[in-house]
């Protein structure tokens, strides 16, 4: 779609807007923190950074990503601020070039309709979450992208959904994509064989995980075919959002800005690297950077840009029930990415890879499920989880605080 020429006011007012903007992603601690001793990150709060830690000037950044042909924002899916930050950079890249889209990994292709009705003004947001099932299909706080959602419908920017079915991607991990008919692909095409870096990246988290449920779809295959099986169903995740991502940038011409999970756009691998085989060699990738992460991961390659983000905080309201876990979706249910310290999670003893199966009695199959049972859950009460770990099932038991009580750290 071609651009329109900038009257001398309008350029004005948007040199203005993109300095507005670039100093909001430049402030992230508040004045109520200033007091309090802060962890020395490797990449300060408010700062934006190369893949190797250098700190950059956040304007001339910008305005090289505003030309790039797909700008892709990692996230971890259950941080608000990393959703922040999406919105933040989103206004930023939209202050210098309107003419975006925005893909979302949280939608499957069949809820486009709803995304179109969304960004025309025809819903709530009350029957957006409704008629996209929200709570099922993704089930991570909606509040996390409803600005995001705002932001795009404010500008009619176009909103593409993503994703594919989830049990499209679980059984290509049971089964293998070559036993789905065709038909039965949502029109995702054969994805590009991965880099051997991201072959033993993915080899690794299946080894965090637990393998059995690969094993026992299929259980006279060796260990090597359910190692096989995981990463071409990633393959196959990868590549269906990259085709989506193509197909916007090449019918509209506009900059495509997808939202989707650090998991898939790391280190160039996952939607780029899909990307690149479709004719898209020069996506690029930015990730917010927490101020507690490993500055060993910062290796050069891991993304085109960072930006560093101050500590969590909680806000200062009723405080909901909170496990203390980082949930990993994936192809056969949810995994425990990872375990906060002091949580409720930690004192049962919850685990990396261990897979969340039942909660309460209720089977967990999405984040939504087991989100959904600890709502209910009241202070000072037990929790039963059935989990899945090294290949056998057993049961642990979180111990929620009572009321009063500290509460723990993480969502």
């Amino acid at each position: 779609m071609p651009r329109q020429p900038f009257r001398p006011l309008a350029s004005v007012l948007r040199r203005r807007l993109v300095l507005l903007t670039v100093t909001a992603l430049s402030l992230t601690v508040s004045a109520g923190w200033a007091a309090e001793p802060l962890r020395v990150a490797c990449v300060p709060p408010g700062v934006w950074a190369d893949s190797a830690g250098a700190a950059v000037e956040p304007l001339p950044l910008l305005r090289r990503l505003a030309e790039a042909p797909v700008v892709l924002l990692g996230e971890q899916h259950d941080k608000a601020d990393h959703h922040r930050w999406q919105l933040h950079t989103l206004a930023g890249l939209h202050a210098l070039n309107p003419d975006l889209a925005v893909g979302m990994e949280m939608l499957p292709r069949r809820l486009q309709p709803v995304l179109d009705r969304w960004v025309a003004g025809g819903m709530t947001e009350g029957e957006f979450l409704k008629a996209t099932d929200w709570r099922t299909v993704w089930g991570f706080d909606p509040q996390f992208y409803l600005p995001i959602l705002q932001f795009a419908r404010l500008h009619r920017l176009p909103v593409v959904a993503l994703n594919v079915e989830r049990s499209l991607i679980g059984r290509t991990a049971r089964n293998g994509w070559a036993t789905i008919p065709e038909a039965e692909r949502e029109g995702v095409g054969t994805p590009a064989a991965p880099t051997e870096a991201y072959r033993n990246r993915l080899t690794e988290t299946l080894a965090a995980h637990d393998r059995s449920e690969a094993r026992s779809a299929a259980p006279a295959d060796a260990p090597d075919s359910a190692v096989k099986r995981f990463i071409e169903a990633q393959g196959v995740w990868d590549r269906a959002m990259a085709e989506k991502v193509a197909e916007t940038r090449r019918t509209t011409g506009r900059l495509v800005v997808g939202i989707l999970g650090e998991g898939h756009v790391a280190s160039r691998d996952g939607v780029p690297h899909q990307l690149a085989d479709l004719g898209i060699g020069d996506a690029a990738v930015l990730l917010p950077w927490d101020a507690d992460r490993d500055c060993d991961e910062l290796d050069g390659r891991i993304a085109d840009a960072v930006f560093g983000l101050g500590p969590e905080r909680e806000d200062a309201e009723p405080q909901r029930p909170k496990l203390g876990v980082q949930l990993d979706p994936g192809p056969e249910g949810i995994t425990v990415g990872a375990v906060s310290s002091g949580s409720v999670a930690a004192a049962a003893g919850l685990r990396t890879g261990d897979r969340i199966l039942i909660a309460a009695g209720t089977p967990v199959r999405a984040p939504a499920d087991l989100v959904a049972v600890i709502r209910r859950q009241a202070p000072g009460t037990w929790l039963p989880l059935t989990i899945r770990r090294d290949g056998a099932e057993q049961e642990v038991v979180a111990k929620f605080p009572a009321e009063g009580a500290a509460h723990p750290p993480q969502p």
